[in-house]
């Protein structure tokens, strides 16, 4: 029997139960001092940087601690060396993610990890949806099975409802068949309906339905999002479809990782500010220095402390592999909270009421991967399919991946390739080797393209271009495998 779980357990709900603070910043730095003291690789890790946790003393001293990356430090040790008392036991869940060569990434967590989260969809339940005092179907629409996202989720909300919320959770996962059968079956018997998925696959189940005859609007709809980057064009579309009274309050967009679970989410106040500067571009890309729009959300740094360094983001929190000044390779910054309510306020926006905490603003990782129903596409899975016998002699292996939407908001994969010099083709035919190589390598080697993607989407849109295309392949400038569209 492991002695210590059950009081960390009792522990962990009462704070839950009791609506405690978590702490403030300071408590980043008892964080990395438990696990200097109980994380055998970190100590590790530690001594080939030549710091002496005791050196540690303040948020400047905690800022000039070394990176953590897969690279650096994950895939240097083995799995319960990672874990605190070197013992993978003391975390009662195992999650796994894809990495760029489609092994799984094994991420250890346990119940007390899971109620840190679910702070992160109280906030939006609450908040938000008025859960507290409406009674709610909860309907997951992540896949379930090792994947982080359906049954962390899942878990998360049943939470809610453990502490008196009157919710009740179904878990369909991303079949859609069966979440358009127990939804009109169950839906009538509650105040309001919650579809939690990824924002493409959450678009296909509205749509099916109102092509089969679903009255969305007669449920209450309200959506919980996450995996990917969508413009507030997008939001409201679906949200004119599904018959939501107001996008702001009824659609928020979760920051998670299969790394530590929910890093941020989506408030009224972060949505009706990211509206605002839809609308004005300029102010925008002024203030995050890019064109595309990212996600905007709220974080509580006592859960999870960001840092922002060279245009990405670093972040710390504890789980079953605690995590100090993570490097995601996630792109994007981090604005106060009081910065950027001035800039509001100083443009002439008054954004509605919210939470006194922070803001980070995400990208994406746009130079390595594009983000599809929810699943990472890498270019090294891409770059296989084009290696393949017969495609190999036509092309360069240059290629771009990105998503594009169509007139209808429907989200699509892209892949630009270029052709070898002085090839001449059958463009139809071959795009369509092509797409048909690159979906059968991305459904052996990526996991979660396999099961997050659905099956009619799955097969990727081919363009074919020329040598050196100025637009996609320029002669003389390094290549990029990625691209991301403004607005996406």
């Amino acid at each position: 029997m492991l002695d210590e779980r059950p009081a960390d357990v009792l522990a962990a709900y009462r704070e839950f139960f009791d609506g405690a603070d978590s702490g403030g910043e300071e408590r980043v730095l008892r964080l990395f001092h438990d696990v200097a003291g109980s994380v055998p690789a970190y100590r590790e890790f530690l001594r080939d940087h030549e710091v002496d946790p005791d050196s540690i003393r303040s948020l400047g001293d905690f800022r000039g601690l070394p990176l953590m990356t897969k690279d650096t430090y994950l895939r240097r040790h083995p799995l319960p060396r990672l874990c605190r008392h070197g013992r993978i036991d003391d975390s009662d869940m195992i999650a796994v993610s894809s990495g760029s060569t489609g092994r799984p990434t094994i991420w250890p967590r346990s119940l007390v990890d899971e109620l840190h989260i679910a702070r992160r969809f109280e906030q939006i339940f609450r908040d938000g949806f008025g859960a507290a005092g409406r009674s709610t179907l909860a309907v997951v629409c992540f896949p379930l099975g090792t994947w982080v996202g359906g049954l962390f989720t899942a878990s998360c909300v049943r939470h809610l409802a453990a502490k008196g919320y009157p919710i009740t959770v179904v878990a369909p996962g991303n079949n859609k068949g069966e979440i358009l059968r127990v939804l009109p079956e169950l839906g009538p018997h509650f105040d309001q309906v919650v579809l939690l998925g990824y924002p493409p696959f959450v678009k296909d189940v509205i749509d099916t339905g109102v092509a089969e005859g679903l009255d969305w609007s007669s449920y209450a709809i309200k959506l919980v999002l996450a995996g990917e980057v969508f413009s507030e064009e997008w939001r409201d579309l679906v949200a004119r479809r599904a018959g939501m009274a107001n996008p702001v309050t009824d659609s928020a967009s979760l920051y998670g990782t299969a790394d530590a679970g929910v890093l941020g989410n989506e408030t009224p106040l972060s949505v009706s500010i990211r509206r605002f500067l839809a609308g004005r571009p300029e102010l925008a890309s002024e203030l995050f220095g890019d064109l595309r729009l990212p996600t905007l959300v709220q974080y509580d740094p006592g859960s999870r402390f960001f840092e922002a360094q060279d245009g990405t983001l670093l972040f710390s929190g504890d789980s079953g592999i605690p995590l100090i000044r993570y490097h995601i390779a996630d792109e994007g910054g981090v604005l106060p909270h009081r910065e950027l309510l001035d800039v509001c306020v100083r443009h002439g926006f008054e954004p509605v009421p919210g939470p006194a905490l922070p803001f980070v603003y995400v990208f994406g990782r746009s130079l390595f991967a594009v983000s599809f129903f929810g699943a990472n596409v890498y270019p090294e899975n891409v770059a296989v399919a084009l290696e393949q016998p017969v495609i190999s002699e036509q092309v360069t292996g240059k290629f771009v991946l990105e998503t594009i939407e169509d007139e209808d908001r429907n989200r699509r994969l892209r892949i630009t390739v270029e052709l070898a010099p002085g090839r001449t083709v059958d463009t139809d035919a071959f795009s369509f080797d092509v797409a048909e190589s690159v979906r059968h390598q991305l459904q052996r080697r990526n996991s979660e393209y396999a099961h997050y993607v659905p099956a009619d989407q799955q097969l990727p849109q081919v363009q074919l271009r020329a040598t050196g295309d100025a637009e996609y392949f320029p002669v003389g400038v390094k290549h990029r495998y990625t691209r991301q569209n403004p607005g996406n």
